[in-house]
């Protein structure tokens, strides 16, 4: 019958822990030992919580005075009967600091059984943050000290966000990359992890990458609903051209000049199995020593702030005729969409070269 019991225990998604009046874990069932990240179901209270605590005894140390969990059933051994509080622990990857709420309650005279209701939801939560702290190493370094010096803005309104910026250096010239994948979230997370592993950096034409990444999307077999919009660009410094192709129209690029503010369109589809064979091309536009470059998502073009106006590529253009670099347009960009939006409901993202 115990062992019954104790199935039926490790099969609910409410985190449970019995302590005795000694605060020695008697019982732990899966929930709580999954939220912990242990496999001692009894011992002393630090095997649970894997605290760094080396006092001999359990709760004789320094560090015992400000253990979360054990002041709270010391709270409700002192009360005789329930107690409640919020207990803040960390994530186990990157350290995040989550807070759950734990209820005790005595259970007979010897024991005392603490609940956790949400331990499955903070689990889950516990996840984004360790997800959202890989998707940050996803991200390019902030310059660029070997080739074209660049600056970028990357705003998930998510904890996981969709889009997907990228600079790196292929045979001495700046290989740009920046993709905004459909929907928000984990599934657009999961999606642009698809497209940084699918992305060749060993393709020397924009193009050839673009439809290398598009042959791999086929394989995935998904719905219509789900796309992926990109731009890329290859920077010769020599020739003092860009080489650029781009998969939909949702990535706009924008070059300042001596001339004012160059548009660079292309009509072409996303990577999606809308037109699974389509060839996308290669084009080329040159550029003068001193303009800036700038590839960036819809969602900041579209971003509105509380009366429904849109931010508008009208005010990017605006920023970027005043920009005198790279890290000062994106400076200001970040700056001036922040205060005119306050809440995003897409992500942000803009890479600016400073072309030489």
């Amino acid at each position: 019958m115990r062992r019954f019991f104790r199935t039926v225990l490790d099969k609910i998604p409410t985190a449970v822990i019995v302590v005795d009046q000694k605060l020695r874990v008697r019982f732990t069932n899966r929930a709580l030992l999954d939220f912990f990240g242990t496999q001692k179901r009894k011992g002393e209270m630090r095997d649970l919580i894997s605290c760094d605590e080396r006092a001999k005894v359990c709760g004789t140390g320094e560090r015992c005075r400000e253990c979360q969990l054990r002041r709270l059933f010391l709270s409700a051994q002192n009360n005789k009967g329930a107690a409640f509080r919020r207990i803040v622990v960390n994530a186990k990857e990157n350290g995040a600091r989550i807070t759950c709420p734990f209820r005790v309650s005595p259970m007979g005279k010897k024991y005392l059984v603490a609940m956790m209701e949400s331990a499955h939801e903070a689990e889950i939560t516990r996840e984004l943050y360790t997800a959202q702290s890989i998707q940050q190493k996803l991200l390019p370094p902030p310059h660029n000290w070997n080739g074209t010096p660049y600056s970028y803005m990357y705003i998930p309104c998510r904890a996981i966000g969709g889009d997907l910026p990228d600079v790196y250096q292929l045979e001495g010239d700046t290989m740009g990359f920046l993709a905004d994948v459909s929907g928000k979230g984990i599934s657009a997370g999961m999606l642009s992890a698809f497209v940084k592993a699918g992305w060749n950096k060993s393709d020397s034409s924009p193009s050839q990458a673009l439809r290398g990444l598009n042959s791999k999307f086929q394989e995935l077999n998904l719905d219509e609903s789900n796309y992926v919009t990109a731009a890329a660009i290859r920077i010769d410094k020599t020739a003092r051209q860009i080489r650029y192709s781009l998969a939909g129209h949702n990535a706009p690029m924008l070059l300042k000049s001596g001339a004012g503010i160059n548009e660079i369109e292309m009509n072409a589809p996303p990577v999606s199995n809308w037109i699974p064979d389509f060839g996308y091309e290669d084009q080329f536009i040159s550029y003068h020593k001193g303009d800036i470059l700038v590839m960036m998502t819809d969602g900041i073009i579209e971003s509105k702030n509380q009366k429904g106006e849109i931010f508008s590529l009208e005010r990017v253009e605006d920023l970027l005729r005043k920009a005198e670099s790279a890290e000062s347009f994106i400076e200001s960009l970040k700056a001036t969409i922040t205060s005119f939006c306050g809440t995003f409901s897409d992500d942000l993202t803009a890479i600016a070269f400073d072309l030489q």
